[in-house]
């Protein structure tokens, strides 16, 4: 059941680790209740702000919560097979394969659907979000930060904000932690 889940995760996704949120939620929480709304808002940032894949750190942290290391192993192998099989299929026909007009309509066809997944990950994951002012803060100067860099033409690194984020988040947890006695 791992095996095949992952498996048919790592086939049908397409757009990276950002338009794989809405299928992995799809599959994890609502299909196979294998993990709670806030557990699965952890493990996406947790695979999303660690190095590698989202795809595989999502497998990996989910095999081992249900199987320990065997079952990281499963999944992480799972989840990579369809990627490796249709890269590999693709580099040995890759001049003929390139050249070819319905496969280059086809993937300006799936980047609509990329584009659509990324925005209702999105979506979700804001409407699960813990409405606290330090979350609305976080959010609003994200934005701000990301729509102005866009209109500037500044380029400034999604782990940065991440990053960013992160110690702003334990600096106001060590705050508050000192201002309670050290608990």
């Amino acid at each position: 059941m791992l095996f095949g889940t992952f498996f048919k995760i790592g086939l049908f996704t397409f757009g990276g680790g950002y338009a794989m949120i809405a299928l992995l939620e799809n599959e994890f929480i609502t299909q196979k209740h294998w993990l709670g709304r806030d557990e699965f808002l952890d493990m996406a940032a947790i695979a999303e702000s660690t190095p590698g894949p989202v795809a595989i750190n999502s497998a990996t942290y989910l095999g081992y919560k249900l199987a320990g290391v065997p079952g990281a192993a499963v999944a992480t192998v799972a989840v990579s097979l369809p990627s490796f099989g249709i890269i590999y299929a693709i580099s040995l026909f890759f001049d003929q394969f390139t050249s070819l007009t319905v496969v280059a309509h086809a993937f300006q066809g799936i980047q609509v659907c990329v584009i659509y997944l990324i925005f209702l990950a999105g979506v979700r994951m804001l409407k699960a979000l813990e409405r606290t002012p330090l979350n609305v803060g976080i959010l609003l100067v994200v934005m701000a930060c990301m729509i102005a860099f866009s209109l500037l033409a500044v380029k400034f690194s999604s782990i940065a904000f991440i990053l960013l984020s992160g110690m702003v988040g334990v600096a106001v947890w060590g705050t508050g932690r000192n201002q309670k006695g050290g608990r």
